[in-house]
């Protein structure tokens, strides 16, 4: 990984917390020191690291991630909005009644 990159990364990584400090502030509650703290992982891993389509999400070929911490959802949520999975404006919607961004992600 070069400079460049490394700076994207981060610049990446601001925005997800950003995102997430966002989504809890419209949610009414929220963990996040997980989530901040994760940030710069999920940004290595999403934006670097896995081979992943958002055009084709059941691509059979793309890489898995498997989260166990519920506490971090709101975190995935920003990834897969930033990386284009969805629209950003659903994030406003964490944890809402019918909303697809629960506080604990499923399948």
């Amino acid at each position: 990984m070069n400079v460049d990159q490394i700076a994207k990364l981060k610049k990446i990584s601001q925005q997800l917390r950003k995102s997430v400090i966002c989504e809890l502030s419209e949610a009414g509650s929220g963990h996040s020191a997980g989530c901040l703290g994760f940030a710069d992982v999920m940004a290595v891993l999403y934006f670097h690291a896995m081979r992943l389509d958002p055009e084709n999400p059941n691509w059979e070929d793309r890489d898995i991630f498997v989260m166990s911490n519920g506490h971090y959802a709101p975190l995935l949520y920003a990834t897969l909005a930033e990386r284009g999975f969805f629209d950003k404006k659903e994030l406003t919607n964490l944890r809402k009644f019918g909303s697809k961004l629960q506080g604990h992600p499923e399948r």
